[in-house]
């Protein structure tokens, strides 16, 4: 069966990690902005002030693209770029920033998919509160009306937020990325619920107010549980690993954290004792219609059934596991079933917003970059999610990530994920081996892959 005729294929950035720009042209501060360039907080305190420079390297950028051969860019807006203060005056420059992008991938025949929120949460709004405060989700409304406002008559490809696992774990609960914060559990379960009323509210805003037919989805993220084995025994262990842990107040980052409030207005059950009392009201806002369900995945871990009674027990890497210099270990067989899971789970199409490998493959003597890893990785995860496509479950598309390599957070320019390389003291980009071994997988349609 293979792909569908109308497949994406495309790769993704973020406006934080390749922008930079950050004091320009009228940008209000992030969070992320205050915390990078606090000493200590990243590897060798590197920030974002620059990052890429995609903010003054838009046309070489778009070049890129239309050399890999993508058929879609998904990138997010910085919100303070067009909201300086996060709601209010609309800075002008911001917009027309965004007009010029939008503009030119349509021009190049490359579909705009756009998140609206990718980590970079406005400095002015948190000192308000943030994610802590209740009006964060009309802050998040009012930031969406004006952008769908803008954009609308030309994107018809939505993405709410991305990955709230790490923004909300991270930056509220275990303080090691922005805003750096170390709630205690039962005032987390708050913050979680609080950025859920947000996308709601935001898929209402797209689906009220957009010109164009809109088509939204929602962004979960972390590694996927696959089964050891595919016996029913080991399939339903790893089936119980991601969707029905149930460990009492603590944290944990799976599918049904993220996916069940939006679809099936539920929460896992560990959370419920400390939700407010309001909260099945809030779900008539937070279960909103999506188009599809996306899923950032880099790595997998192999469940079993247990020896010892439990629902699954996690079975131990070989020694001398592949990995990337992340490190993830590398488990192709993790785009297949978090498809098939998610799809059995929840009845709707899936899309993998975010697959990628990090290296360290630098320009050679030729002036080219050679990176075999990145392309045999590109060859197992898309034969393991062709599976899936072969199988009948409707998958919508691939965006590698990333397009350039960037600035990849707590870990600063250390971590080289990009389809094109990039020397973060010119800027000058080049286009890696990689890249055009993806264009071949693309120009074939998947069916290169073995």
């Amino acid at each position: 069966m293979g792909f569908p005729k109308d497949f994406i294929w495309g790769t993704a950035t973020a406006a934080y990690q390749i922008e930079g720009a950050a004091f320009e042209d009228g940008r209000g501060l992030s969070v992320w902005d205050r915390f990078s360039n606090e000493s200590g907080r990243t590897f060798e305190n590197h920030n974002a002030n620059v990052a890429c420079d995609s903010y003054h390297r838009m046309n070489e950028d778009i070049h890129a693209l239309k050399e890999i051969g993508v058929n879609a860019y998904r990138f997010s807006l910085s919100w303070p770029r067009i909201l300086p203060e996060g709601i209010g005056k609309v800075n002008e420059k911001g917009m027309e920033y965004y007009d010029r992008l939008i503009d030119s991938l349509l021009e190049n025949n490359i579909r705009p998919f756009v998140t609206l929120f990718h980590w970079d949460y406005p400095l002015e709004l948190f000192y308000k509160g943030g994610f802590m405060n209740r009006d964060c989700s009309k802050w998040f409304g009012e930031y969406t009306q004006k952008v769908v406002d803008r954009f609308s008559d030309r994107v018809s490809d939505w993405f709410t937020q991305n990955e709230p696992p790490c923004y909300l774990y991270n930056g509220y609960l275990n303080g090691s990325m922005a805003p750096g914060i170390r709630l205690p559990f039962p005032d987390y379960v708050r913050v979680w619920h609080n950025n859920m009323v947000c996308h709601g509210e935001a898929v209402k805003v797209i689906r009220s107010e957009a010109k164009l037919k809109p088509s939204v989805s929602y962004v979960a993220c972390g590694d996927f549980a696959v089964p050891a084995t595919e016996t029913p025994e080991d399939i339903e262990a790893a089936r119980c690993r991601n969707f029905e842990r149930t460990e009492a107040d603590k944290y944990y980052c799976d599918y049904a954290e993220c996916f069940d409030p939006v679809v099936l207005g539920k929460y896992p059950k560990n959370y419920e004792p400390y939700l407010p009392d309001y909260w099945q009201d809030d779900m008539k806002t937070v279960v909103q219609p999506l188009d599809y369900l996306s899923m950032n995945i880099y790595a997998g871990v192999k469940y079993r059934k247990s020896s010892n009674g439990a629902m699954y027990e996690p079975v131990p890497n070989k020694i001398g596991k592949e990995e990337s210099t992340m490190p993830m270990a590398v488990v192709p067989e993790c785009l297949y079933w978090a498809s098939r899971m998610v799809h059995e789970r929840y009845g709707m199409p899936v899309m993998i917003s975010e697959n990628g490998i990090s290296d360290n493959s630098w320009v050679f003597t030729d002036g080219k970059v050679h990176d075999p890893l990145r392309a045999d990785f590109l060859d197992r995860y898309l034969s393991a999610y062709k599976r899936a496509a072969d199988e009948g479950i409707p998958v919508k598309g691939y965006f590698y990530w990333s397009m350039l390599d960037n600035f990849e957070w707590c870990m600063g320019f250390s971590k080289r994920f990009g389809l094109v390389h990039v020397d973060f003291e010119s800027g000058k980009r080049t286009i890696k081996d990689s890249a055009y071994h993806y264009r071949d997988i693309i120009k074939s349609n998947g069916e290169i892959l073995k």
